[in-house]
């Protein structure tokens, strides 16, 4: 099994460190626990940018980075639960002090709830206090506090600046190492297998919720969980951009559309497939199918070092907006329709988004020069689509209700995109001969 060591994570802290620069100190914190109904819990999962850092993923932890005098020179400490024989019985294990140091390579480990003893001293005597400003309110109100006991202590410097520590943490996890892009590329096949077993098993009749179940079953079957709440949206329910509820009938004659990947060691994959229920797409289904799959393998070429990120969605808008005139579904001259922004009634979001620990993942778009380039080692989604909703009396009858998006996921290359998510079929000819010769 692919996975990432405590090597990795001294790695990014070494990294860090030096982007603090001397007689600095970064606090982060980990995801609270989430409730979801009265005494009863969500799975835990740490939070991406503190696990980034430490591996560490138990709840109730604090992780702090000092740096003294050069910028190799830096101490890394964990405040986490102690053992606790009771805890453990209910809860399960945890790593404790001892093995915060042992297994984690802290080179201090207190417990947590000596967090507010503690800290004030690490914050004295540092010029710039990083942390991640308002990511939690609850938490932004103790660094308050802590800073303003620094302050109080005569004789006793403290931090002249604080800065936002996602300002770096974003932009070392917008680049991908190539571990990395090994644990998505592990993401992105498992998904691929999830999505071709539900075109295999998808039935007339069937219930959105139970084809859900289905991919779900080799997220499972592969120890990974969904990166997101799965959309599986059959007929109009496709024209929904966020349809969660998948708890209607599958109809013959309509297409689904399935937006759902899994998590693979921390790391999201992102695919949408769209196709029909019954196995053969009608001359409508077919002909705005292409138009969305031409769009999109434009967009991917797009995707080349050192072009605007904005790049993919250009060439995607030009595709679709060209494929609705030809279709009679807008009417006008391409520019001007595009210019004045028409196609939105049918394409209304953008074109992809970062990837990686999270599925919409961190990273700036935009620089003071304007939006930001591609470079190596970054992951975009590129997910165009065409959605004509039910009700839309404007457009042919024939049309209405019909949904389609497609969505890959591509590594930005010196050697151009390489697609991560290939490994399931998408022209229309792929798809009805996948869901006619090996439908379970």
């Amino acid at each position: 099994m692919m996975t990432l060591t405590q090597i990795d994570f001294q790695q990014r802290r070494d990294q860090l460190a030096e982007k603090m620069g001397p007689h600095s100190i970064a606090i982060i914190a980990t995801s609270p626990v989430a409730m979801r109904n009265s005494d009863a819990d969500y799975k835990f999962r740490a939070d991406s940018s503190f696990y980034y850092l430490t591996g560490f993923a138990e709840p109730e932890a604090v992780a702090v980075i000092e740096t003294f005098d050069s910028n190799d020179e830096y101490s890394y400490s964990l405040f986490c639960r102690e053992r606790n024989r009771e805890m453990e019985i209910w809860n399960g294990y945890r790593a404790g002090i001892d093995g915060a140091i042992d297994q984690y390579e802290a080179d201090e480990a207190y417990a947590i709830d000596l967090l507010d003893d503690e800290i004030v001293d690490k914050i004295l005597n540092k010029n710039k206090l990083y942390y991640r400003v308002a990511d939690r309110a609850d938490f932004d109100a103790r660094i308050t506090t802590w800073y303003k006991q620094a302050q109080q202590q005569r004789g006793q410097d403290y931090p002249a600046e604080i800065i936002q520590l996602d300002q770096i943490l974003d932009e070392m996890r917008l680049h991908k190492s190539e571990k990395e892009i090994q644990l998505m590329q592990i993401a992105s096949d498992i998904s691929a297998q999830a999505h071709t077993r539900a075109m295999q098993q998808v039935r007339v009749g069937m219930m959105e919720y139970a084809l859900e179940a289905e991919l779900n079953y080799v997220f499972g079957q592969q120890g990974c969980v969904p990166a997101y709440n799965s959309i599986v949206g059959g007929g109009a329910n496709a024209c929904i951009l966020h349809y969660v509820e998948n708890n209607q009938r599958l109809n013959d004659g309509d297409l689904v559309l399935i937006d759902a990947a899994c998590e693979y060691e921390m790391y999201a994959s992102d695919i949408t497939r769209t196709f029909p229920v019954n196995g053969r797409f009608s001359p409508e289904q077919k002909a705005l199918y292409q138009v969305v799959l031409d769009a999109q393998l434009a967009a991917i070429a797009a995707v080349q070092l050192g072009e605007s990120y904005k790049q993919p969605h250009h060439a995607a808008v030009r595709i679709l907006v060209e494929g609705l005139v030809q279709l009679g579904i807008l009417q006008g001259e391409v520019d001007a329709l595009i210019a004045s922004s028409a196609y939105q009634q049918f394409y209304m979001h953008g074109t992809g988004h970062w990837l990686g620990m999270d599925v919409h993942d961190v990273g700036r778009y935009q620089t003071q020069d304007g939006p930001r380039s591609f470079e190596a080692g970054m992951v975009i989604t590129v997910e165009p689509g065409l959605y004509i909703a039910p009700d839309d009396e404007s457009v042919d009858e024939k049309w209405r209700g019909i949904g389609i998006r497609i969505e890959d996921d591509v590594l930005v290359t010196e050697n151009g995109p390489r697609v991560l998510t290939a490994k399931v079929v998408k022209s229309t000819a792929d798809i009805e001969q996948l869901m006619a010769e090996t439908r379970i």
